[in-house]
Formats: structure tokens, C-alpha cells, sequence
């Protein structure tokens, strides 16, 4: 019987955000009869989770380094060890330490990099950004393919980048519906009182507008007196954020439980699911609160959003990524709602796990007989 091709996938650390959550769970469905698969961890120490919930099929190589960047020697040394047919990795961070080290890894491997951000608009011309433009320019080109997770995505790439359009793939991200049904179906309400009830999951960080949710709750507290909100996550901004909801007086009414490993047990009983970011590329959180049938209110944080969430049912997008913007999308939406309303969003077919894996299958694949 012939060796299995070994595909080795890359991530700083599991159990932070969507981008590392992809990886494992490409790592966790792609077909072991067909691939050896190893799962490279490079920061472990950041973001410790229990790494006994992976398959037992996939080989880890765990380091702890404080920064990818001080996994220089332990990558060179995996890769020689393990002479891998393909490598994939999906932050941008690290997709540049991976292309930075292409020539001094084996002869041979191909190299798939997910692009995990949007680019800035202004990214050629903006001094903000030289060094950030000289590696994307110098290193994307030598991967050879590029992961995007929308067409929108991937013209921002083509146009900015000048890359060859065949290295541009669009790959949606890979949403688990049957675990999140499961851990629904198992889980009580976290809700207390009446509502309604608003849910928001992600880093507590500036792209992620938090403080633009908190000032929009703030408006809207006059004509739903009732109205709390949960905000998952951890982040840079965490203090800040509290002490903002403070300032507001909303510490009765907003709640920071930190990171939660299963977002979706706080799914029974959300009234709306709101995502307030400035910046996206395509945020698996609203993704995951789709797949659940939440009803749903954005920002138009990246192209992509508009597009696929433009007149669907059951979502309501903002005009603009301001706290007025976002307080009037979440004011039409609860105005909207019956209690407990929830929703098909058909538009999240595409991104389900079994078609995902297969077309990320169709892709190494490809690569493999090329």
C-alpha cells in the first residue's frame, strides 16, 4: 500500500480565535486514509487548551515559544524531520515566517497559506504600513496557493498584490453545524429575566468595535428597559471595555465572562446575535451563531458582509460601523422580532463542514498530483 502523502497544518496556538480554530478543525475531518496528518502548535504557552479533544489520528508538535517568530529552528528542524508534501498555515504572521523559510525547508513541498485579514485599502500607498507591504509583496508570491475566504477577498488580493490570479483560491471557512446543534441541545439557558437577550463573541480588541456595541446598548436602553448583553471573549481591551460599561452605567446590564471553549451553550435563549466589528474578513462567530438560526445584526466590516447578508431573512445589516448606525439595525431587528424567533439562513449551506473539508480535499489534492 502507498505512503500516505503527510500534509503538516501550522497554528500559533489552538482555542483563541476563528482563524486557529479553522486549522484544527482541518486537522480534525481531513481524511486520514488519505493524509498523514501532523498538527504543528508554535506558541502553546499563550493559549493552553486541552489538546486530548483532537483525534488521535493527527500527530502534534507542540513548542511554547513566547512569538512565532522564535520558532525559526524548531520549523526547519519539523519540516526536514518530516519532509511533508504539503504545509498550511493560516495567519498572516505566520504565513510569513513559513515563506521567509521556503527555500531552506525540503525540496518539494507545496505551500498553502490562508489569508486570515483584509488588506487595507491604502496598504501601497500608506507609510503606516511599508514593512507590512514589503513582505506581503515579496513573500505571498512565492506560496503556491492563497486561501481566501471570499471573492472579495481574493480581488482585494489580485488588485493590491498584482498576484497571479491561479494562486488565488476561495475557500469558505469550515463551520461545524452538527457539534453546535449538540452542544444547543445540551445546554440550559444562561439567560436570566426577561430580555431581550444580545450576544456578541470575539477578541476584545479595537477591530472588533466593542465599544461601538457598548454606546450603541447605551442608546437603546430607553425603549427596551430589559435589554442585557453578553460579550465572549478576552483581549488587550478588556479593562477598557469594563471600565467604559461602567462609565455608562451598564455593569447591571453587560456581562465580560471571558473566553468560553463552546460559545454555543450561551445560544439557548439569545435574542439576537450582534457583530460590531470595524475590521473582518469573514468572522466564523456570526458564522456559528447563523448555523444555530440566531437571528443576526452586523457592521459592514469587510466587502464580503454586505454581499452575503444583503436582504436575508432574519438579518439586519448596518449602514455604517458607528455606535448610531449599529443602535438603529439593533432597534429595527428587536422591534422585528417575536420571542425567541429563529431562522433557516440557508445562505450558511456553503460554509458547512462536510463541503468545506471537500473542496479543501479537491485543493491538496491538486496540489499533490501537480
Amino acid at each position: 500500500m502507498p505512503r500516505r502523502p503527510t500534509v503538516l497544518l501550522l497554528t500559533p496556538h489552538l482555542g483563541g480565535g476563528g482563524a486557529e480554530a479553522v486549522i484544527a478543525r482541518l486537522a480534525s475531518h481531513l481524511n486520514p486514509e488519505k493524509y498523514e496528518i501532523h498538527l504543528g502548535i508554535l506558541a502553546h504557552a499563550q493559549n493552553k487548551v486541552d489538546t486530548d479533544t483532537l483525534p488521535s489520528h493527527i500527530v502534534l508538535h507542540i513548542a511554547s515559544y513566547r512569538h512565532v517568530r522564535n520558532a525559526t529552528l524548531f520549523l526547519l528542524k519539523l519540516t526536514w524531520r518530516l519532509r511533508p508534501k504539503l504545509i498550511v498555515c493560516g495567519m498572516v504572521h505566520l504565513n510569513f515566517l513559513v515563506l521567509l523559510l521556503r527555500p531552506f525547508m525540503p525540496p518539494g513541498a507545496r505551500i498553502i497559506v490562508r489569508q486570515n485579514c483584509t488588506l487595507p485599502k491604502d496598504l501601497p500607498q500608506n507609510s503606516a504600513h511599508p514593512r507590512t507591504q514589503r513582505l506581503y509583496r515579496f513573500l505571498y508570491p512565492a506560496a503556491d496557493r492563497i486561501i481566501c475566504q471570499s471573492p472579495e477577498m481574493a480581488d482585494d488580493l489580485s488588485q493590491i498584490l498584482s498576484l497571479e490570479p491561479r494562486k488565488l483560491v476561495v475557500l469558505r471557512n469550515p463551520i461545524d453545524n452538527e457539534s453546535i446543534k449538540l452542544v444547543i441541545d445540551r445546554s440550559d439557558s444562561f439567560w436570566k429575566g426577561p430580555g431581550p437577550h444580545l450576544l456578541a463573541i470575539g477578541r476584545l480588541a479595537d477591530e472588533k468595535g466593542i465599544d461601538i456595541l457598548l454606546r450603541a446598548f447605551h442608546a437603546l436602553i430607553s425603549e427596551f428597559p430589559l435589554l442585557d448583553l453578553t460579550v465572549l471573549g478576552e483581549g488587550p481591551e478588556s479593562a477598557s471595555l469594563q471600565s467604559l460599561a461602567r462609565f455608562l452605567g451598564l455593569e447591571a446590564r453587560v456581562f465580560f465572562p471571558g473566553h468560553v471553549p463552546e460559545p454555543a451553550v450561551f445560544f439557548r435563549g439569545t435574542t439576537l446575535f450582534v457583530l460590531s466589528s470595524r475590521r473582518e474578513a469573514m468572522p466564523n462567530a456570526l458564522l456559528e451563531a447563523a448555523a444555530a438560526g440566531l437571528p443576526l445584526v452586523a457592521t459592514p466590516a469587510s466587502p464580503a458582509l454586505p454581499s452575503l447578508l444583503g436582504s436575508q431573512p432574519g438579518v439586519w445589516l448596518a449602514t455604517d460601523c458607528t455606535p448610531e448606525a449599529l443602535a438603529e439595525a439593533i432597534g429595527k431587528a428587536l422591534r422585528a422580532l417575536s420571542s425567541n424567533e429563529r431562522f433557516s439562513h440557508e445562505w450558511i449551506e456553503p460554509f458547512c463542514l462536510r463541503n468545506v473539508i471537500r473542496h479543501y480535499e479537491n485543493l491538496l489534492d491538486a496540489l499533490l498530483l501537480g
